[in-house]
């Protein structure tokens, strides 16, 4: 465990105070590369005929093309988030962007899939410094905690809106360009990060980290990716053994990954970040509010394209629907707590309207795009007020100096919660519609709405159309099901919110009580929460 003296930054926020113009321009340069980072989850979704056809992959050089970004992503947050602690977030954000930036180049330019494979590969590299860098230097720039929600605000529109813009980015650069724009895209930001982030970014860093520990490195990447393997793999596989080995495989390495940070002088993750009031909610709820996020994006966009029968690139623009009610979320739950509003009732409230969401979702048929579309926004509003809160509150309760590794373990419990949300809810809704396709409907129709929609082609006149419809009912009563026990997750959820964040006093403005190096220990603000035994 870490002495408490190295919790300090070296570096002061800029004045010390309130922010000015300079710091919401560096604020402005930062959601740039943000927004590339998540926009490049979703990039491919249109380009990859095109990469099919050019550079020819097969279907598991496919499968890496797609998933390795985010798996290097996931696996090395935690890592990254610890590094730029120790040379400087700055440092470590403009080494990202040069990273991201030549990988794109590389990527753009691929003559192979193994080079395509290995260039999305260095873009994860490059996105898992990028991410907890730009929440740790706005941790920096913004002490003041009514100016800092406000940016943290921004920072998770920014993130949710660059997911469902990705898409619709590579439809319309495929459309014009060859496939390599989708990637070339990312350089002008990239270069304006690079000239820019020196002259308006502060450098910031914990002064006294102690060494950084290497063993730590592999036993992080070897809790989180087999996990993430297993939980992504289930939705469209089903449980098999393979699966569910890699997911205990994950465990025990998370197991053994825990122990060491109890017991090394310089943990990667010190276990003082969740002394931290409120700092063990946040992360927890961080987590089940991705779940909720992700678990519902699993229908919807199958919901456009396979019951609709929406074209992608018209499923793409439809989602950017919902994403306008996910601008104003985030700002209104910053200004409620920043006006007294307790940040527990918020929380909650965010987490009440996201179930309202998946209320929305159960009552859809098979032709109910408005009430699909008004679900997601609904639901999306309500996760950006949870996530938005829940980042400001674990930022606004941990040392500076520990700012990048409190953010990374953020993002990595949000990776989590995404992927089982997809697994656990795709689950469901693959049992229901599996117990309400016809029995004597085509094997591949009885496994997915795709293989049903794809075998109907070969079948004779009214035969085709019976099972085209009975497979959107049945995705469709998979998708009620899901969103049944979505919202039951995501009311629980508020309850939980309500009795952990309950003590947590806002001080100020928005202010949470100290973190306990900085507050007398006598006080009540250093009682353990509900959730703290258990982190």
């Amino acid at each position: 465990m870490t002495n408490s003296k190295h919790s300090t930054s070296t570096t002061p926020a800029p004045g010390g105070g309130l922010a000015g113009r300079r710091e919401w321009t560096a604020l402005g340069v930062l959601m740039l590369p943000l927004l590339l980072v998540s926009m490049d989850v979703s990039v491919l979704y249109f380009a990859i005929p095109a990469i099919s056809a050019d550079l020819e992959p097969s279907g598991t050089q496919q499968l890496w093309i797609f998933d390795i970004y985010a798996f290097v992503l996931a696996g090395l947050l935690m890592t990254m988030g610890s590094l730029g602690d120790r040379i400087g977030r700055r440092k470590l954000l403009l080494l990202g962007a040069a990273a991201f930036g030549t990988a794109s180049v590389m990527a753009a330019y691929a003559d192979s899939a193994e080079t395509l494979i290995a260039a999305r590969a260095v873009l994860g590299i490059g996105g898992a410094t990028l991410m907890p860098s730009t929440m740790a230097i706005i941790r920096t720039m913004f002490t003041d905690p009514g100016q800092r929600a406000k940016a943290i605000g921004l920072w998770s529109g920014v993130m949710t809106g660059g997911i469902a813009l990705g898409s619709v980015m590579s439809g319309v650069l495929v459309e014009y360009f060859w496939w390599g724009s989708v990637f070339l895209v990312n350089l002008p930001a990239m270069v304006l990060l690079l000239v820019l982030g020196p002259v308006l970014l502060p450098e910031s860093k914990n002064p006294e980290p102690g060494r950084f520990d290497l063993l730590s490195v592999p036993l992080s990447m070897a809790a989180v990716l087999p996990v993430i393997y297993g939980v992504k793999e289930i939705p469209s596989e089903g449980w098999k053994f393979e699966y569910g080995g890699s997911i205990v495989v994950g465990l025990v390495f998370a197991a053994l990954f825990v122990q060491r940070q109890r017991t090394a002088k310089s943990p990667l993750i010190s276990p003082e970040l969740f002394r931290g009031r409120g700092f063990a909610p946040a992360v927890v709820l961080n987590l089940v509010s991705a779940f909720g996020m992700m678990g519902s994006a699993y229908f919807t966009t199958q919901y456009l394209q396979s019951v609709l029968g929406k074209s992608s690139m018209e499923a793409a623009l439809w989602s950017l629907l919902p994403t306008v009610l996910v601008g104003v979320a985030a700002p209104v739950a910053a200004q409620l707590v920043q006006k007294g509003v307790h940040r527990a009732h918020v929380v909650s409230g965010g987490f009440v309207l996201a179930a309202c969401g998946y209320g929305l979702l159960a009552l859809t048929g098979t032709d109910s795009m408005w009430l699909v579309l008004a679900g997601a926004g609904v639901l999306a509003s309500g996760i950006v007020t949870v996530m938005s809160q829940m980042m400001d509150l674990a930022l606004g309760t941990v040392p500076v100096g520990n700012a990048g590794a409190a953010s990374s373990l953020l993002e990595t419990g949000a990776e989590f919660g995404g992927a089982l949300g997809m697994a656990v809810l795709g689950s469901i809704g693959t049992a229901v519609y599996r117990h309400e396709i016809p029995s004597g409907a085509p094997a591949p129709a009885q496994d997915t709405l795709g293989g049903a929609l794809a075998v109907a082609h070969q079948l004779p006149g009214d035969a085709g159309d019976a099972l085209v419809r009975a497979a959107r009912e049945a995705f469709t009563s998979g998708m009620q099901a899901a969103a049944i026990a979505g919202a039951v997750l995501l009311l629980g959820a508020a309850v939980l919110a309500s009795v952990t964040l309950r003590r947590v006093r806002v001080r100020g403005v928005g202010a949470e009580a100290p973190h306990p190096e900085q507050a007398p220990s006598e006080t009540a603000l250093t009682r353990a929460t509900p959730l703290e035994p258990w982190l």
